[in-house]
């Protein structure tokens, strides 16, 4: 049987990757240059916050990805960590710096070496580039052929002798404990040296970093160091976590003098209130930032951007990219000449747009695009599959039926809950796993007994759980309610409705 144009169209049909990094060049194509992007991309902007999928990596993928373009600018693009594959910080997970502070030490001799690679790969030959060039290269701290793991161990490794040792005397120094000599030739130290360690040669790192801004001044050129993946980078322990991001954070307002070289921070906003939930003063000092938010019209215009990338659809509905894309009111005209204008029947009903946002976000009211396209790919895949085993094509000229969206749903579910959740919060999964089939308003009466603790306990667990947007949290102060999100329920096989104590 020949297959149909809508069939031919469909099983061409792709919205893109779910992950930023899996986007290759595509990436470009779909971006929208937005306020946002325009701040940073001005170099306005030095910490980007946004949830899980909100498109932190896209942002940080394109800014390499323009490099020439801010080349142009006169300005360099250094990445600190990898952009796919095992992170750069790995190793430190089996033995890491055991205080904050030994944390910020290792981050200002990490990026100072960046900066250092730099300004020797480039070539400046001015006196502050040679003294930083010949302290890294004394030190052996210079990149050379080094991974950017590699770096971070060698970089770890010697704060860590640096800071075991009770004197630095540019050849010889003293354990603490044996006084023995250790052999240890370290120049470079973290505060500034006294008169007479600077006389033997030993600088500061603040000192080095100082010299680095005037070259790249004189050479009229900034670098930008770009970090992301923190909350893969750190996730093996909490307290690692923390030590390692408070440390970034206070190391980031160190450099603030250094106005040629800029720390651009790509951080998830629910790491950024775990780490300063005991309080973090400096929070307050860190005002060149954004937080990734995505409306209906954002959300609107990313799928409908997607789905033109697609030339048979292009083709199928006889537009034209600048046509859609000129209003909002376009785009939504094209996606509902794709979708259903609603859900299901009637116009009381919510429209397909809305109930999407709904059913992808989480207990923090957040949509992000990740869900977004996982569930338009979804759909498509179920689409396909029916007409491939022979049901109607959906009426006139629309590619998907309501029933499509509903039935892709549960696999969003699955896979937010399997690589998310469960993934990062395994000791969670208990919980969550005991609301299996329950109702979706629950109060800390029910969970206790659903828990099978008491409402104390029931409450605290509730409380976290809804830090992590697994509960939307209602009621009031003294009345709390917990409600699980459309996007949980697929897979859980949560009914809708409110527990009652006496049913369970």
């Amino acid at each position: 049987m020949e297959e149909s144009a809508k069939l031919g169209v469909l099983k061409s049909l792709r919205f893109g990757q779910q992950v930023a990094e899996d986007e290759g060049a595509d990436l470009v194509t779909y971006f929208v240059e937005t306020g946002d992007w325009q701040r940073l991309f001005a170099g306005e902007v030095d910490v980007i916050y946004g949830q899980k999928g909100a498109g932190k990596s896209a942002l940080y993928s394109l800014l390499l990805k323009r490099e020439a373009e801010l080349r142009g600018r006169n300005i360099s693009v250094v990445a600190a960590e990898n952009v796919r594959g095992a992170t750069a910080f790995q190793e430190l997970t089996s033995d890491p710096p055991p205080t904050e502070y030994e944390f910020a030490g290792l981050w200002k001799t990490y990026i100072l070496c960046l900066v250092g690679d730099l300004l020797h790969k480039e070539g400046f030959d001015d006196e502050d580039a040679r003294v930083v060039v010949k302290a890294l290269k004394d030190n052996d701290l210079m990149m050379g052929d080094r991974s950017l793991a590699a770096l971070v161990r060698a970089a770890a490794e010697y704060v860590k002798r640096l800071l075991r040792v009770r004197s630095v005397e540019g050849g010889v120094s003293w354990d603490p404990l044996s006084s023995m000599p250790t052999g240890f030739t370290g120049k470079i130290v973290m505060g500034e040296p006294t008169t007479e360690e600077a006389a033997r040669g030993v600088v500061g790192v603040g000192t080095l970093f100082a010299a680095a801004s005037r070259s790249l001044a004189k050479n009229g050129r900034a670098v930008w160091i770009l970090i992301d993946r923190l909350d893969v980078a750190f996730a093996e322990s909490p307290q690692l976590e923390e030590n390692a991001l408070r440390a970034l954070f206070k190391t980031y307002l160190d450099l603030l003098g250094n106005t040629d070289i800029r720390l651009k921070i790509f951080l998830r906003s629910d790491i950024w209130r775990r780490i300063t939930a005991t309080g973090f003063r400096e929070a307050s000092h860190i005002t060149r930032q954004l937080t990734i938010e995505w409306d209906r019209p954002s959300i609107l215009d990313l799928i409908v951007r997607r789905a033109l990338r697609n030339q048979p659809l292009v083709d199928f509905y006889s537009v034209t990219q600048g046509s859609v894309l000129a209003s909002v009111a376009d785009r939504l005209a094209l996606f509902n000449r794709i979708c259903h204008e609603r859900a299901d029947p009637g116009t009381n009903k919510p429209k397909t747009l809305d109930w999407i946002i709904s059913r992808t976000r989480d207990g923090s009211q957040v949509t992000a695009p990740r869900e977004v396209v996982h569930l338009l790919n979804e759909t498509v895949a179920v689409q396909v599959r029916k007409l491939d085993l022979g049901e109607d094509e959906p009426e006139g000229e629309l590619l998907f039926s309501r029933a499509a969206f509903k039935e892709a749903l549960p696999k969003v579910s699955k896979v937010r809950l399997e690589q998310t959740l469960y993934a990062e919060y395994p000791s969670l999964k208990p919980s969550i796993e005991a609301l299996r089939e329950e109702k979706s308003l629950q109060s800390p009466a029910t969970l206790a007994q659903i828990w099978t603790m008491d409402e104390t306990e029931a409450m605290k667990t509730a409380t976290v759980l809804a830090e992590i947007g697994f509960f939307e949290r209602r009621g009031s102060k003294h009345e709390p309610q917990f409600w699980i999100p459309f996007l949980y329920r697929g897979h859980l096989g949560i009914v809708q409705g409110t527990a009652d104590e006496g049913e369970l």
